[in-house]
């Protein structure tokens, strides 16, 4: 076999053996980011992150230069009855074949220490970094006058990779 064979051969073995990219076992529906006010120095995002491969999977991380810092979070009821907003170290599951909803009230991306407002109509830059699948950026629409259960039309919004 020559060379050039050989070498086309061995990547072309290397690749089979690559785990898949996130756009490829992981979906990123209707994804919008918000913050409370012009000069809220926090925000956060919400989607829905659906599992098409056949193995469970984790969101175990996010960045985003739109924030100093980024932590996954829910709000969990306290003894008092009181909701308190806690990060969630081991990141959020997303079952094989299933979807997990990053939404208000819920589990969401938490950007604290915003680099700049988030302003009706832009948007950032939002990495996120799953435990099987790797990493995927999306841009994510700012929609502060969102309300719950507003999202967009079925279709729309299914958070290609930018690249």
């Amino acid at each position: 076999m020559s060379l050039p064979k050989t070498l086309l051969a061995a990547a072309a073995a290397a690749s089979i053996a690559l785990p898949l990219f996130a756009a490829e076992t992981i979906e990123v529906r209707d994804p919008y980011a918000r913050a409370a006010s012009p000069s809220a120095m926090a925000g956060a995002a919400f989607m829905t992150l659906v599992n098409t491969g056949a193995e469970d999977d984790r969101l175990v991380a996010a960045s985003t230069d739109a924030a100093q810092r980024v932590e996954l979070h829910t709000h969990l009821e306290d003894a008092g009855g009181v909701m308190r907003m806690v990060e969630v170290k081991d990141g959020f599951a997303i079952p094989a074949g299933g979807e997990t909803m990053l939404q208000r009230g819920g589990l969401h991306v938490m950007m604290m220490g915003l680099t700049r407002p988030f302003t009706q109509g832009e948007a950032i830059e939002l990495t996120l970094t799953f435990e099987k699948a790797g990493e995927m950026t999306l841009t994510v629409p700012i929609d502060n006058e969102r309300a719950d259960g507003m999202g967009m039309a079925h279709g729309q919004g299914h958070g290609a990779p930018s690249n």
